[in-house]
Formats: structure tokens, C-alpha cells, sequence
């Protein structure tokens, strides 16, 4: 599938950020951003969706 979850480096965080530890979760589908999450479970959860959308998608062009 084209859908990925990373979790956002620090040199694309703010500093407030990085000082208070705040994780970031970046989701790509076809290599752009479409969601960030605070939590790498809702950023799972949000790529399952997509992936599944993507493949409602690919049946119903058949």
C-alpha cells in the first residue's frame, strides 16, 4: 500500500516541542502528509482506514 506512518524528527519540530517531549506522528499516503497524531495508535488506526479505503477504491474500478 502507499500509506506509512513515521514518527516526525526532531529537526522538523519546534523547539517548545522538543523541550516538552512532545512525539509527533506523521501519515503519507502516496508520498504526501494527510494526518499527524500525538499518538502512534491513532496514526495505526487512521492508516488501516486509509489502506482499506484504498482498496474499496481499487475493487469498485474493476
Amino acid at each position: 500500500m502507499t500509506v506509512k506512518v513515521t514518527e516526525r524528527d526532531d529537526s522538523h519540530k519546534s523547539h517548545e516541542g522538543i523541550a516538552a517531549g512532545i512525539r509527533i506522528w506523521d501519515v503519507h499516503q502516496q508520498n504526501l502528509l494527510v494526518g499527524m497524531f500525538h499518538s502512534e495508535t491513532e496514526a495505526q488506526h487512521y492508516r488501516a482506514e486509509l489502506e482499506m479505503l484504498e482498496r474499496d477504491r481499487e475493487l469498485a474500478s474493476r
